[in-house]
This record gives structure tokens, C-alpha cells and sequence, in this order.
């Protein structure tokens, strides 16, 4: 043992504790007298001998600090103490953490003590060095078929997911959860309905999926703070895995209710609204939380963000800035869930940048045809529905006619329906051939 060593972090450590008062609470704002601290330093206000609520340093006014809680302030009053801990928020991580459902701070949703053997770990880190990213070159079984198909997804790849509310996209993330080939799912539910949680924990997620899986739950009724930082607690986990050599899938439902957090805590600290009453720091946040994950040196994440788009506007601020930052995009379709197809992944305004890299010729010769076929079905589809056009006017029509019935079966999948990439391409080589090579 070094003794030396230890006896300097002794003689270093700082036995005193800090502490402020509170001076005011405006909203969501509580703003107290003291003590010293940092930006993103997390605090305990103490309510009572025995109560404390866990806050955050978001800002300062007149040399005053302006705190965010983790938690309802119901029990604050003027002159509450206020204890510095001179550190940011920490978590505890590790293997038995998996098939746990957590909240955003890192704690067992169902009140139970969290399993032995887990290290702390920050849930704010920096995203890897550009150069330090090996390129993505190898595909991942997703085992949903048009995805694995027509969209082939790379170990390392970042998608959004961008649809309305109510179109399949709980039911899809469940799918990939189950059917994928990573190691291990870490999936964030930020902002959703309590009723949710559960609903999707064992309807779409399943026992199956859960025993691979982390759930990190914040609910829509929870303070601003906690929704953000589910986000940045799901993000810190699958990266402590994909730091031990694992290939790992994020996925987060949804970054559109991140944003809309971020929100809420940038007009309580004074920040101008600007695009549709959006504050400047959420599209300096979004950039710096969705590059955290991808490619290193040691294992992958593969991520899956989830975007709410209202009234189906994929040019929406968050969707366009949301699309700007990933490696493409899968957009589901009101119309085509209407119309009983599920997944309802509209593969023409959807594109996986990767998929060249991560595909052979013949891979992409056949998802081509298949993109052929919707597109001159989509083009000429007023014309066939009313009759107007006439058999034999064009072969490329008339070939997407007899075509289309047999590419949408194909492009059908039931919820617990399991098929390989390999599966996949036999089946689209049956659909365009009938089997033949």
C-alpha cells in the first residue's frame, strides 16, 4: 500500500461542510444566499432535522445561486438550509444494475435497495474524441425486417425515430429491444405518461426483453430537472458499458420532451425564448447529449431517439435539429398506420446514411427494386385508385401494380415476430423472385 499517497489525500480532503440559505422560490426557481459552488454541483436543501431535497446549481444572480430540485419543494421555507457537496450528479453502475427499472437519479423505481458491486460514475461526460471513433463498417441485427433490410443499421449508428403521437413508436422500440443482436438495451421513458411505464415495460418490452434490458423512467409530472437528467443518466450507463467492451442499444423516448425540459429550466433562469419558444441552451444541449453516444475504441452504442412531431411536421425545431445531428432518420406514418401496417416505417422519407458502408451490392441492388416499386406505386397512386390509368401505358407501372400487394406483406410485422437479417433478405428475394437468385 501507499501510505504517502493516502496521507496527502487526507491532508487535502476538507472537513468542513457548506452551507447557504434559501432567500427566495419563484416557480420552479430557488434561489439561496450561498454557499460556494460550481455550475452543475448538486445540493441538499434541508427541509426539516431529518428531510433533505436533492437540488442542482443551474445559474447565479447578484452573487445569489440559483438552484433546480429533483423533487416536489413543497416542504421549503425561507432561511431552509442549503449544504454544498461540491460535486455533480453520480450514479452507481454495473452489471447487476441490468433488469432493474430506475429513476433518473439512479434509484429503484420500486423502492428497493439497489444490488451489491456497483461503481459511481458521473452522468455528465464529454463525447469522444473525433479521431479517437473508429468508423462505422459492420451491421447489427435490429430483427425488425424493413429496418434490417432497407434501412441496415451499423454497430454505432445514432437514428431518430420521428413520428406523431400514437403511430407504433413504443411498439417499435419494444420490437428492437427483443429482437436485437446488442448485448444489452439501456432504454430511457423521459416525460412519459405514469400509465405508460408500465404498459410498455410488460406489454412491449416484455420479460424477454427486460432481462437484458435498463429502464430509466422520469415521468411527465416529475420537475424539469429529473426529465433532463434521465436523459443524461441512461446516456452515462450505456456508456460505462460500452467502456467495458459491450455492444450496447440506447434508446430514449423521447428527446422532443428533453428538449422541452431544458426549456422550462432556460425561461426560469432568465434565457430569451427564440425559435417557437425555444431557449438557446436547448440546441446548445442536443448536439452535446446525442454525440455521447456511437463508436470507441472498445464497444458501441447503437441509439435510437425517439421524436415527437407535432401535427406530423418533420420540419418542427427539435425534429430539424434532431435530424441534423444523427446518421439518419426513420419517420413513421400516421397515413400507413391507418391503414394496418406496422411497423408503419415510411421507407421513402426515411434514409440510414451508414447503409452503403455496411451493405454489399446485392443488398443494395435489392432494397433499391423495393424502393422502386413504392415510388412509382406512390407517384401514380391517384391515377390507379381512380381508374384513369390503363394497363400496358407503362412497364415500370404496370410492374409496381402487380409488385406493390406482395411489398407491403413483406414490409407487415407482428409485434412478436422475430426475424433475422438473413431471414429478411430471403424473404425480399422471395417477394421480388418468387425464390430465385
Amino acid at each position: 500500500m501507499n501510505l504517502e499517497r493516502f496521507a496527502e489525500h487526507v491532508k487535502q480532503a476538507d472537513l468542513y461542510k457548506y452551507y447557504g440559505k434559501i432567500k427566495r422560490v419563484i416557480g420552479l426557481m430557488i434561489e439561496s444566499v450561498g454557499p460556494s459552488v460550481s455550475i452543475g454541483n448538486v445540493c441538499y436543501i434541508h427541509t426539516s432535522d431529518t428531510t433533505k431535497i436533492l437540488a442542482e446549481v443551474v445559474g447565479f444572480h447578484n452573487e445569489n445561486v440559483l438552484l433546480m430540485p429533483y423533487a416536489s419543494i413543497n416542504e421549503i421555507s425561507p432561511g431552509s438550509l442549503v449544504e454544498a457537496t461540491n460535486a455533480p450528479l453520480t450514479i452507481k453502475v454495473g452489471k447487476g444494475l441490468v433488469g432493474n427499472i430506475v429513476n433518473a437519479i439512479g434509484e429503484p423505481l420500486d423502492e428497493s435497495a439497489l444490488p451489491k458491486g456497483l461503481l459511481p460514475y458521473h452522468t455528465e461526460q464529454s463525447p469522444p474524441n473525433p479521431l479517437a471513433r473508429p468508423r462505422i463498417l459492420e451491421p447489427i441485427q435490429i430483427g425488425v425486417k424493413t429496418i434490417d433490410t432497407l434501412l441496415t443499421v451499423g454497430k454505432g449508428q445514432r437514428v431518430g425515430i420521428f413520428a406523431g403521437s400514437g403511430v407504433g413508436k413504443s411498439t417499435l422500440l419494444g420490437m428492437i429491444a427483443r429482437n436485437s443482436e446488442a448485448d444489452i438495451n439501456v432504454i430511457a421513458l423521459i416525460g412519459e405518461r405514469g400509465r405508460e411505464v408500465r404498459e410498455f415495460v410488460e406489454k412491449d418490452l416484455g420479460e424477454e426483453g427486460l432481462k437484458k434490458s435498463i429502464v430509466i423512467v422520469a415521468t411527465s409530472d416529475q420537475p424539469a430537472l429529473m426529465r433532463i437528467k434521465g436523459a443524461y443518466t441512461a446516456t452515462a450507463i450505456a456508456e460505462y458499458f460500452r467502456d467495458q467492451n459491450y455492444n450496447v442499444n440506447l434508446m430514449m423516448d423521447s428527446v422532443t420532451r428533453v428538449a422541452m425540459a431544458q426549456r422550462e429550466v432556460g425561461l426560469a433562469i432568465g434565457e430569451p425564448p427564440t425559435t417557437k419558444g425555444y431557449t438557446p441552451s436547448v440546441f446548445a444541449m442536443l448536439p452535446k447529449l446525442l454525440e455521447r453516444t456511437g463508436t470507441s475504441s472498445k464497444g458501441t452504442i447503437t441509439a435510437f431517439y425517439t421524436v415527437l412531431v407535432d401535427g406530423d411536421d418533420l420540419n418542427d425545431p427539435i425534429a430539424d435539429t434532431t435530424r441534423g445531428i444523427l446518421d439518419g432518420h426513420f419517420v413513421l406514418d400516421r397515413k400507413l398506420a391507418e391503414q394496418g401496417q406496422y411497423p408503419a416505417i415510411n421507407v421513402l422519407k426515411s434514409i440510414s446514411r451508414v447503409m452503403p458502408q455496411i451493405t454489399s451490392t446485392k443488398e443494395q441492388q435489392l432494397a433499391q427494386e423495393i424502393r422502386a416499386i413504392l415510388a412509382t406505386y406512390e407517384e401514380n397512386y391517384e391515377l390507379i385508385q381512380i381508374g384513369a390509368y390503363k394497363k400496358g401505358a407503362s412497364k415500370e407501372v404496370d410492374h409496381a401494380i402487380q409488385f406493390h400487394p406482395k411489398v407491403i406483406r413483406f414490409l407487415k410485422q407482428e409485434m412478436d415476430e422475430a426475424v433475422s437479417r438473413e431471414q429478411a433478405f430471403e424473404i425480399m428475394k422471395e417477394t421480388l423472385y418468387g425464390g430465385v437468385n
